[in-house]
């Protein structure tokens, strides 16, 4: 019994210490190549596909098949078909994580256009009258904020099973 409150002891007197390693050195420089101030993403001029990884994969993972567990829909070969019902434009833009993003307007419309390409995220799943989305018209819509997500999105869902679209975005709605 006495050894064990001896190594207890012990490993109360050492644990600030191991918890001092972890705090950062002030003077510690940057690793080379990585001196510069880090830009904001909106400055950055990464590519459509590094913004996608950096905005979106983090939720809908980078395959775009979402995470049903994480209340996240499928991208892949679905999302196309919010084009094909009244407000389903704008929802793509109003949905938090776009409107809300660190994207300006124009990596913003830049992504929604990269996602709805046939070898994008959308497949097959996009209107043929697709007409691609603008900086200007990213900058209207985003600015209205979405007040009701879910309702907004069953309506959309509702509004697509009504003309005979398959629901499949992994979802259970």
């Amino acid at each position: 019994m006495r050894h064990l409150l001896i190594l207890s002891l012990a490993g109360l007197l050492i644990t600030p210490q191991v918890h001092a390693r972890a705090i950062p050195n002030p003077n510690q420089r940057h690793a080379p190549g990585n001196e510069e101030a880090q830009k904001p993403i909106a400055e950055a001029n990464y590519s459509v596909g590094v913004n996608y990884q950096l905005q979106c994969a983090g939720c809908h993972l980078g395959d775009g098949s979402g995470s049903a567990a994480n209340d996240t829909p499928r991208m892949k070969g679905f999302v196309g078909n919010f084009l094909k019902v009244p407000g389903g434009r704008e929802f793509l833009v109003r949905v938090p994580g776009m409107s809300q993003s660190a994207l300006n307007n124009a990596q913003l419309a830049d992504l929604l256009n990269w996602l709805m390409r046939e070898d994008g995220m959308a497949g097959k799943s996009v209107p043929a009258n697709y007409q691609p989305y603008s900086a200007d018209e990213v900058a209207t819509l985003r600015a209205r904020t979405m007040l009701n997500l879910p309702g907004t999105r069953g309506d959309l869902i509702k509004a697509m099973r009504a003309q005979g679209i398959a629901i499949d975005d992994g979802m259970n709605d």
